[in-house]
């Protein structure tokens, strides 16, 4: 979320040693306010990314789109469930919505309902870490994206998903949804530097 790459993403990026496209966009001004959806630019600038770059290439195409964030927490198990996402798998997320984790209610195989702590009404009560899409479902739907009008916070999820699937096309994954939680959204809490010293400073500025 920014005007220019950030030396510190780039520098982190490179020492992984993965192939790895850095991209930014700015969130204007005017959406930078509490109550609004947050991170909807850089989604979809990473969803016109994908096209611009496979558009012309010939299906099939394999690849899972994820929309990770830096605010949760992940075991290496997941990326390993979401490699035989056909359209759009889902799976468990803990510490979401006031209570220990959320995750789909399936039957049979089916995705039937939710168990969640915060808007069960919702069509997909699930949380962002919930869930992946096959890259040709993205490039079969050129114009889904994250949309920020009418959209509310909470609802982007479901805004997104309505517009590439449906509830009984869902592909359940950890055992069904049943499975330990494979993914955390630990939020990122406000910073509490009480014990940082006003005085007497490091010698040194380390970036963090």
């Amino acid at each position: 979320d920014a005007a220019a790459r950030s030396e510190l993403v780039s520098r982190f990026v490179a020492g992984a040693g993965l192939p790895c496209t850095h991209l930014h966009v700015p969130t204007p001004r005017r959406y930078k306010r509490p109550g609004l959806p947050r991170a909807t630019e850089q989604r979809n600038a990473g969803l016109a990314w994908l096209r611009q770059r496979h558009q012309h290439l010939p299906p099939p195409q394999p690849g899972v789109l994820f929309f990770a964030d830096d605010d949760n927490t992940y075991s290496l198990e997941l990326f390993q469930e979401m490699r035989t996402t056909r359209k759009v798998s889902v799976w468990p997320v803990g510490l979401v919505g006031g209570r220990r984790y959320e995750r789909p209610v399936v039957e049979n195989g089916k995705v039937v309902g939710w168990y969640t702590g915060w808007r069960a009404d919702r069509p997909f009560a699930i949380d962002m870490a919930g869930f992946a899409v096959s890259l040709q479902v993205i490039l079969s739907h050129p114009k889904a994206v994250f949309k920020r009008r009418g959209s509310q916070p909470g609802m982007q999820e479901s805004d997104f998903l309505k517009q590439i699937t449906t509830v009984e096309e869902l592909e359940p994954k950890a055992n069904n949804c049943t499975k330990v939680v494979l993914v955390w959204h630990t939020r990122t809490e406000k910073v509490n530097l009480a014990n940082e010293p006003k005085y007497h400073l490091d010698t040194v500025n380390i970036e963090v």
